[in-house]
Protein backbone atom coordinates (compact mmCIF):
# COMPACT_ATOMS: atom_id res chain seq x y z
CA UNK A 1 0.00 0.00 0.00
CA UNK A 2 1.37 3.43 -0.94
CA UNK A 3 1.48 6.31 1.52
CA UNK A 4 -1.30 7.97 -0.47
CA UNK A 5 -3.50 4.88 -0.15
CA UNK A 6 -2.69 4.44 3.54
CA UNK A 7 -3.57 8.06 4.30
CA UNK A 8 -6.87 7.80 2.41
CA UNK A 9 -7.77 4.63 4.31
CA UNK A 10 -6.95 6.39 7.58
CA UNK A 11 -9.08 9.38 6.56
CA UNK A 12 -11.98 7.02 5.83
CA UNK A 13 -11.51 5.42 9.26
CA UNK A 14 -11.61 8.86 10.91
CA UNK A 15 -14.77 9.84 9.06
CA UNK A 16 -16.49 6.72 10.42
CA UNK A 17 -15.27 7.26 14.01
CA UNK A 18 -18.21 8.67 15.94
CA UNK A 19 -16.21 8.68 19.19
CA UNK A 20 -14.23 11.76 18.12
CA UNK A 21 -15.35 14.46 20.58
CA UNK A 22 -15.57 17.43 18.21
CA UNK A 23 -17.25 15.60 15.32
CA UNK A 24 -20.85 16.27 16.29
CA UNK A 25 -20.70 20.08 16.21
CA UNK A 26 -18.27 20.42 13.31
CA UNK A 27 -18.74 20.70 9.56
CA UNK A 28 -16.13 18.69 7.70
CA UNK A 29 -13.27 16.51 8.85
CA UNK A 30 -10.02 18.40 8.22
CA UNK A 31 -7.65 15.46 7.85
CA UNK A 32 -4.70 17.12 6.19
CA UNK A 33 -3.40 17.87 2.73
CA UNK A 34 -0.25 18.08 0.72
CA UNK A 35 2.49 15.92 -0.65
CA UNK A 36 2.15 12.36 0.65
CA UNK A 37 5.86 11.79 -0.07
CA UNK A 38 6.90 14.93 1.83
CA UNK A 39 9.82 14.81 4.24
CA UNK A 40 8.40 17.84 6.07
CA UNK A 41 5.18 17.75 8.08
CA UNK A 42 3.53 20.89 9.40
CA UNK A 43 1.23 20.40 12.36
CA UNK A 44 -1.15 23.12 13.50
CA UNK A 45 -3.71 23.20 16.28
CA UNK A 46 -7.22 22.84 14.87
CA UNK A 47 -9.43 23.92 12.00
CA UNK A 48 -10.97 27.38 11.88
CA UNK A 49 -14.14 28.46 10.11
CA UNK A 50 -12.81 28.32 6.53
CA UNK A 51 -11.11 25.00 7.17
CA UNK A 52 -14.35 23.59 8.63
CA UNK A 53 -16.23 24.66 5.48
CA UNK A 54 -13.65 23.41 2.97
CA UNK A 55 -12.30 20.35 4.78
CA UNK A 56 -8.71 21.51 4.22
CA UNK A 57 -6.13 22.84 6.71
CA UNK A 58 -4.85 26.42 6.67
CA UNK A 59 -7.05 27.84 3.91
CA UNK A 60 -8.13 31.04 5.70
CA UNK A 61 -6.07 34.16 6.50
CA UNK A 62 -3.62 32.19 8.66
CA UNK A 63 -3.13 29.81 5.73
CA UNK A 64 -2.34 32.66 3.35
CA UNK A 65 0.29 33.87 5.80
CA UNK A 66 1.63 30.32 6.19
CA UNK A 67 2.16 30.13 2.43
CA UNK A 68 4.26 33.33 2.58
CA UNK A 69 6.23 32.03 5.56
CA UNK A 70 6.95 28.77 3.76
CA UNK A 71 8.40 30.74 0.85
CA UNK A 72 10.83 32.40 3.29
CA UNK A 73 12.02 28.88 4.17
CA UNK A 74 12.41 27.96 0.50
CA UNK A 75 9.28 25.80 0.48
CA UNK A 76 5.96 25.71 -1.29
CA UNK A 77 2.78 24.24 0.15
CA UNK A 78 2.79 21.48 -2.49
CA UNK A 79 6.12 20.20 -1.10
CA UNK A 80 4.92 19.60 2.46
CA UNK A 81 2.06 17.84 4.24
CA UNK A 82 -0.10 19.91 6.59
CA UNK A 83 -2.34 18.63 9.39
CA UNK A 84 -3.49 19.53 12.93
CA UNK A 85 -3.62 18.04 16.41
CA UNK A 86 -7.43 17.99 16.21
CA UNK A 87 -9.23 17.44 12.92
CA UNK A 88 -12.65 18.96 13.60
CA UNK A 89 -13.27 22.60 14.49
CA UNK A 90 -13.66 23.28 18.22
CA UNK A 91 -16.83 25.25 19.07
CA UNK A 92 -16.42 29.04 18.85
CA UNK A 93 -12.87 28.43 17.60
CA UNK A 94 -11.71 27.80 21.18
CA UNK A 95 -8.46 26.04 22.06
CA UNK A 96 -8.59 22.25 21.88
CA UNK A 97 -9.01 20.55 25.26
CA UNK A 98 -6.47 17.96 26.50
CA UNK A 99 -8.95 15.09 26.15
CA UNK A 100 -9.73 16.19 22.58
CA UNK A 101 -6.06 16.28 21.68
CA UNK A 102 -5.70 12.77 23.14
CA UNK A 103 -8.72 11.45 21.19
CA UNK A 104 -7.38 12.72 17.86
CA UNK A 105 -3.79 11.88 18.81
CA UNK A 106 -4.07 8.24 17.78
CA UNK A 107 -4.84 9.40 14.24
CA UNK A 108 -2.12 12.04 14.20
CA UNK A 109 0.34 9.37 15.34
CA UNK A 110 -0.71 7.21 12.39
CA UNK A 111 -0.37 10.14 9.96
CA UNK A 112 3.18 10.68 11.22
CA UNK A 113 3.92 6.96 11.05
CA UNK A 114 2.69 6.73 7.44
CA UNK A 115 4.50 9.88 6.24
CA UNK A 116 7.70 9.16 8.21
CA UNK A 117 8.86 12.80 7.98
CA UNK A 118 12.41 13.92 8.70
CA UNK A 119 11.18 17.29 9.98
CA UNK A 120 8.04 18.34 11.85
CA UNK A 121 7.27 22.04 12.02
CA UNK A 122 4.80 22.69 14.81
CA UNK A 123 2.56 25.73 14.48
CA UNK A 124 1.46 26.90 17.89
CA UNK A 125 1.81 25.70 21.44
CA UNK A 126 -0.64 22.78 21.29
CA UNK A 127 1.16 20.98 18.49
CA UNK A 128 4.52 21.90 20.02
CA UNK A 129 3.49 20.28 23.33
CA UNK A 130 2.97 16.92 21.60
CA UNK A 131 6.70 16.73 20.89
CA UNK A 132 8.21 19.19 23.36
CA UNK A 133 6.16 19.06 26.56
CA UNK A 134 6.74 21.41 29.47
CA UNK A 135 8.36 24.22 27.49
CA UNK A 136 7.18 27.68 26.53
CA UNK A 137 6.93 28.54 22.85
CA UNK A 138 8.36 32.00 23.58
CA UNK A 139 11.61 30.31 24.67
CA UNK A 140 11.99 27.61 22.00
CA UNK A 141 10.40 28.99 18.81
CA UNK A 142 12.49 28.70 15.68
CA UNK A 143 15.07 26.43 17.32
CA UNK A 144 15.98 22.97 16.06
CA UNK A 145 15.17 20.09 18.43
CA UNK A 146 16.38 16.56 17.75
CA UNK A 147 13.94 14.17 19.37
CA UNK A 148 13.21 10.47 19.47
CA UNK A 149 9.53 9.93 18.77
CA UNK A 150 8.14 6.39 18.73
CA UNK A 151 11.70 5.06 18.26
CA UNK A 152 12.37 7.38 15.31
CA UNK A 153 14.73 10.33 15.10
CA UNK A 154 12.81 13.43 14.06
CA UNK A 155 13.79 17.08 13.96
CA UNK A 156 11.15 19.39 15.41
CA UNK A 157 10.99 23.12 14.76
CA UNK A 158 8.43 24.82 16.99
CA UNK A 159 7.01 27.96 15.40
CA UNK A 160 4.37 30.43 16.44
CA UNK A 161 0.94 29.81 14.97
CA UNK A 162 0.35 32.06 11.93
CA UNK A 163 -2.90 33.28 13.53
CA UNK A 164 -0.84 34.71 16.41
CA UNK A 165 1.32 36.53 13.86
CA UNK A 166 -1.78 38.03 12.27
CA UNK A 167 -2.75 39.52 15.65
CA UNK A 168 0.68 40.68 16.81
CA UNK A 169 3.28 42.46 14.68
CA UNK A 170 6.15 41.53 17.03
CA UNK A 171 5.31 37.85 16.72
CA UNK A 172 5.03 38.22 12.94
CA UNK A 173 8.53 39.72 12.70
CA UNK A 174 9.92 36.94 14.90
CA UNK A 175 8.16 34.26 12.88
CA UNK A 176 9.48 35.67 9.60
CA UNK A 177 12.99 35.58 11.06
CA UNK A 178 12.43 31.99 12.29
CA UNK A 179 11.32 30.78 8.85
CA UNK A 180 14.32 32.48 7.20
CA UNK A 181 16.63 30.67 9.63
CA UNK A 182 14.75 27.44 9.01
CA UNK A 183 15.75 27.68 5.35
CA UNK A 184 19.44 27.44 6.29
CA UNK A 185 18.89 24.24 8.27
CA UNK A 186 16.70 22.67 5.59
CA UNK A 187 19.33 23.56 2.96
CA UNK A 188 22.06 21.84 4.97
CA UNK A 189 19.78 18.77 5.26
CA UNK A 190 19.23 18.78 1.47
CA UNK A 191 15.49 19.46 1.83
CA UNK A 192 15.50 22.81 0.00
CA UNK A 193 17.64 24.31 -2.76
Amino acid sequence: MTKYEALHKLKDDMEKDDSLPLKKGAGKLVFGSGNTEAKILLCGEGPGRQEDLQGLPFVGQAGKLLDKLLLLAGLERKEVFVTNVVHHRPPENRDPLPEEITSYGKYLDQIINILNPKVIITLGRFSMAKFLPNVFISQVHGKKHDIIWKDKKIIVFPMYHPAASLRNGNILRQEQKDFLQLKDTLYIMGLVK
